[in-house]
């Protein structure tokens, strides 16, 4: 029986995981009413923890628990232990990590989409629209390409890695306080650089450390992009493509032309990428109208995540990445919704379908207030009068 005890806590843990998964999916409003509002205090705490060492805490643990494991395998077949037993309370020690996951996050993905958070109309669009919301896009990163510093080769030039980190918060600021988007509230502790060589991920949040990390190898014209998904994450917004929207409506809304460019370069690539797959000589044709600054930087992100597709460790990262998020979610929400569509309802909804502004009452408005009846009432001026 003691054989086994490292594989009956793992089902213990694995069946509590499973059962605050499947509440969750259950009982999402529920979720959405609570729940966020509990993750984000807690992730609060965690990071101005962590935020007082500049390294990754989590790297940290990972490394120690790492050489634990090889040292207790190596003591596990010096000793002729028994090698099932061993793998058992590796299993165990998995399992406790993904139902601490679990608790402090993970039912983020059965909260509200952000699209009714937003107060945003989602609906289905047409080719036409689609078109209209790339040469939008592709417009305002035009406007903005061309407003930014260059070397002499033509690629754009940022700010460091800390500087563009310190801007991040401005743009979820602006939502918070202009948009009254309160989802956007929370800690805006900067991102932290992502070591190891990123292992061919762009950014990682790990939230039972609270920590929201960024790749610096990525091309610059990404890196705000990517800074503001990653914080997003961090303020609870779990779904990828829920907190890629997030980023860019950061990014659109931050006071850095290096961030409004940036939101505007990953919008106009995803309007693009779609439309590529539906109709590929009309993307062509809207890709013709690009400046040359903004066609450099597009052919440089190209060429580099082209060469991240070749390394295998960077594949292997982004199948677990992918298999992490079909597996949170599950059924619960929303899952096959691109960024693309967010970013046409999105344009849609700001530009196009404008709803007519409402007057506001003005009890001091004379013309807006019926004084019929009233003793010693000033009317109001005719046209004449004025």
């Amino acid at each position: 029986m003691k054989y086994w005890r490292g594989y009956l806590t793992a089902a213990i843990f694995a069946a509590f995981s499973w059962a605050m998964m499947q509440f969750g999916q259950k009982y999402q409003s529920l979720v959405a009413m609570v729940y966020p509002y509990v993750t984000k205090t807690v992730q609060g705490m965690l990071t101005r923890w962590t935020s007082s060492v500049d390294f990754l805490v989590w790297q940290t643990v990972v490394m120690v628990l790492l050489v634990l494991v090889i040292a207790s395998l190596i003591i596990y077949l010096v000793c002729k232990g028994n090698i099932i037993q061993w793998f058992g309370w590796v299993l165990a020690a998995v399992s406790i990590v993904f139902f601490l996951h679990t608790g402090v996050y993970g039912l983020n993905y059965y909260s509200d989409p952000i699209t009714q958070d937003l107060r945003m109309e989602q609906k289905d669009y047409t080719q036409a629209e689609l078109e209209q919301a790339a040469i939008f896009y592709r417009d305002k990163a035009n406007e903005l390409a061309v407003q930014l510093p260059r070397d002499e080769q033509g690629a754009a030039i940022f700010s460091d890695f800390e500087k563009l980190a310190g801007q991040t918060e401005n743009g979820f600021r602006h939502l918070m306080i202009d948009r009254s988007f309160s989802i956007f509230g929370g800690d805006y502790t900067p991102v932290k650089k992502l070591g190891w060589g990123g292992f061919g991920m762009t950014g990682m949040t790990v939230p039972l450390t609270g920590e929201s990390a960024v790749n610096p190898e990525i091309p610059g014209v990404t890196l705000p992009f990517t800074m503001a998904r990653e914080m997003a994450h961090r303020l609870c917004v779990a779904r990828k493509t829920d907190s890629e929207f997030a980023a860019f409506l950061s990014c659109q809304a931050n006071e850095s032309i290096e961030y409004r460019y940036s939101g505007y370069f990953t919008a106009y690539l995803s309007c693009y990428n779609a439309l590529y797959h539906a109709d590929a000589a009309s993307a062509d044709k809207i890709n013709e109208g690009c400046v040359k600054e903004l066609t450099w930087d597009l052919n440089a992100y190209h060429q580099y995540f082209n060469n991240q597709k070749k390394d295998a460790a960077a594949r292997l990262i982004d199948t677990a990445g992918q298999a992490y998020e079909q597996t949170s979610a599950g059924t619960g929400a929303q899952s096959q919704v691109q960024l693309c569509d967010l970013l046409v309802n999105w344009h849609l909804n700001e530009y196009v379908e404008q709803p007519e502004l409402e007057v506001k009452f003005d009890p001091f408005d004379e013309s807006q207030v019926d004084l019929t009846g009233i003793v010693n009432a000033k009317p109001a001026p005719t046209e004449a009068a004025q």
